[in-house]
């Protein structure tokens, strides 16, 4: 029993010792966060003030229906801080460099000098060894061994190994050309492993200054999508930082480490896709030491961009591709590439715009030298900057402007007896003897005489200003970079077989995206719109909408009722019982077309083809141009893939109903 009494004594002071320690705890808690807070927040406040950017997330890219194109995901970076940097900063980056190699994981070197000695120059551009001379002061003659000698002395390097420099001047040289400072803190790596991030952060006392941040990084949910157009994001040029290209990103607000919009929508809408960085500023005192610091400015995400591109168009449109040229090539044919491209025919937004081959933006840079020297290609952007001659598909435009200027009469019939012999020096012929025809079957049986007529009552010149009025040979006025085509300018009306070979779209070349384009602008009814890859901009979260595209009008052209009634129903006739047959004549929906082939070089004449869609009441127009693809029938089945996916997809009930609708 005395046992028990004492140790419930004990117990007893104890439990009182600890009331007490915890009261005197809560008393100075209270004491420092009310009756000394604004001492502690003058006395920071006395210290001196640096700051610092917080990255803001780059806004995204969505397609019609708001389904995911370009987003962002988080990654962790190794990210030099320089007001947290204690220890000799050479030291720090020989162990970090040290821990990276250990993992294979490569570091950021922008020096231009070769990473192994005997050292010389590795730079791409002039320009890189301009600035390295000029950071170093030295003399426009210097060698890459003058270069290393300075920085040795510059970076205080002396003291190490041959191999430990190399390394040194690497890091050293990419901070100073990074502006590396309190305000701009230093992207040593970037999105390294999880792993390797838990290492450093365990490491973090042998790496004064080091610290590894989340932050987001740019993903493409399907890589291989779109690629041309969408375009990809990378770091800023040395000439694109302060230099001569105009860009000058360092007046713009952005860091060195940014990563910057490089082609297709990705660098047109940089302005739209940056975002505004925040700002953490830090409180230090006289001795360097950091007293506090605070989110001064929070960073505002950028803006989204929501396309007229429909994602399963898209892909629908690549995969046809593929499978028809492989298709064609199984069966010995020398189809080597396309290109497809849908348009809505009342605004001119683009639907999809396709190639084959295409190429994957995940490994572009791995195999970007083969890529660039596959004899096929598949770096360009067929859809948008192939230049092709068009064939037959340019006769609709023939035949309006021969009956828009009173040079054919709807019913008139013309005789087709294979040769024009009209021209003593050039006798052209038609592929067949079709006799004597209207307008309607000239379109449908695609009779080359028929229009070599037509061309000659029209002229060259008047021809060449309703193709340009169709948006032929001229700028689209698309986002992205594209060609205005090739189209020959003469100077009168005159006759001759330059005329009649115009009039059968031999003489001129234009891209998929003109092609699809004037067939839109046909089948409306003559009204030209601007091509667009941009639906609207909005907010990040998509809550307040900023700038929604309007269609923009180009031209119109003056098509009477008359006129367009007789072109759509020779173009009709294609699809039920011409040219254009074979695919689309038991299709559901009437389908207004016209088919083609262009002569080449060498090989194979190339395949065209272009319809609008429904016929009574059109919304979209489709161009198809196959390399080499002999007929303008091959290209059929891509017409047909494309159709049921904008007019049947729908029977998918997962699939929304109206585009530019946002998914849930």
């Amino acid at each position: 029993m005395p046992f028990q009494r004492k140790r419930q004594t004990s117990l007893a002071v104890l439990s009182v010792l600890l009331i007490l320690v915890v009261f005197i705890y809560t008393v100075r808690l209270y004491f420092i966060q009310t009756v000394t807070a604004d001492a502690y927040k003058s006395l920071s406040r006395g210290a001196s003030a640096r700051s610092a950017v917080l990255k803001a997330p780059r806004g995204e890219i969505l397609d019609c229906y708001g389904r995911q194109i370009a987003i962002n995901r988080d990654g962790y970076n190794i990210v030099f801080n320089k007001a947290y940097v204690k220890d000799n900063l050479n030291k720090v980056i020989l162990r970090l460099t040290a821990l990276l190699s250990q993992n294979g994981i490569a570091w950021n070197d922008t020096l231009p000098i070769s990473s192994t000695a005997p050292y010389t120059f590795s730079a791409k551009k002039d320009s890189e060894l301009d600035a390295l001379r000029k950071k170093l002061s030295l003399a426009h003659y210097a060698t890459a061994e003058n270069c290393c000698n300075a920085m040795i002395e510059r970076y205080q390097l002396s003291a190490f190994s041959p191999e430990e420099q190399r390394i040194l001047m690497g890091v050293r040289y990419s901070m100073e050309a990074a502006d590396f400072s309190i305000t701009y803190p230093f992207t040593f790596a970037e999105d390294i492993p999880t792993e390797l991030m838990r290492q450093i952060s365990e490491s973090g006392f042998l790496l004064s200054g080091v610290s590894v941040d989340v932050v987001p990084f740019r993903q493409y949910v399907d890589t291989s999508l779109a690629v041309n157009l969408i375009g990809t994001v990378g770091p800023i040029f040395a000439e694109d930082w302060e230099g001569e290209s105009g860009k000058n990103y360092k007046s713009k607000g952005y860091s060195f480490s940014d990563k910057v919009g490089k082609g297709g929508i990705e660098e047109w809408a940089e302005e739209y896709l940056h975002g505004t960085d925040g700002e953490i500023t830090y409180y230090i005192d006289g001795n360097g030491t950091i007293v506090s610091s605070e989110v001064t400015k929070a960073p505002i995400p950028g803006k989204t961009v929501m396309l007229t591109l429909d994602k399963n168009i898209q892909r629908t449109a690549q995969n046809a591709l593929e499978t028809t040229v492989r298709q064609l090539q199984s069966e010995g044919g020398t189809a080597k590439a396309g290109a497809a491209v849908m348009i809505n025919i009342h605004t001119g937004g683009v639907l999809c715009g396709a190639n084959y081959p295409t190429y994957d933006s995940a490994t572009m840079n791995q195999n970007y030298n083969a890529l660039l020297n596959d004899p096929r290609k598949p770096l360009t952007d067929r859809a948008f900057q192939g230049v092709y001659p068009i064939g037959s598909t340019i006769k609709p435009a023939v035949a309006v402007a021969a009956l828009e200027n009173h040079h054919y009469t709807p019913g008139e019939t013309i005789c087709c007896v294979h040769t024009y012999n009209l021209f003593a020096d050039y006798k052209p012929s038609c592929m067949r003897t079709h006799g004597y025809i209207n307008l309607k079957t000239a379109l449908a049986k695609s009779c080359n005489y028929f229009f070599f007529e037509l061309g000659r009552r029209v002229g060259a010149l008047t021809m060449t200003e309703y193709f340009e009025a169709f948006g032929l040979g001229v700028p689209t006025g698309v986002e992205v970079d594209d060609s205005k085509g090739l189209m020959m300018h003469p100077k009168n009306n005159g006759l001759g077989g330059d005329t009649l070979q115009i009039a059968i779209g031999q003489m001129n070349a234009f891209t998929p995206l003109q092609l699809a384009n004037y067939a839109a602008t046909l089948s409306n009814g003559g009204t030209h719109y601007q091509a667009t890859l941009i639906d609207k901009i909005t907010s990040y979260d998509l809550s307040e909408i900023y700038d929604s595209k309007e269609p923009v009008v180009k031209n119109k052209i003056d098509i009477s009722d008359t006129t367009l009634k007789a072109v759509k129903e020779g173009m009709l006739s294609v699809t039920v019982d011409g040219t254009g047959r074979a695919v689309l004549h038991d299709y559901p929906i009437k389908i207004g077309g016209k088919t083609g082939t262009s002569e080449t070089d060498s090989g194979a004449d190339h395949s065209t083809y272009i319809v609008f869609a429904p016929y009574e009441n059109p919304q979209i127009a489709i161009s198809v141009i196959l390399e080499h693809g002999n007929s303008g029938y091959a290209a059929g089945t891509i017409i047909r893939n494309l159709l049921d996916a904008y007019f049947f997809a729908n029977e998918n009930p997962e699939t929304p109903s109206q585009p530019y609708t946002v998914l849930p």
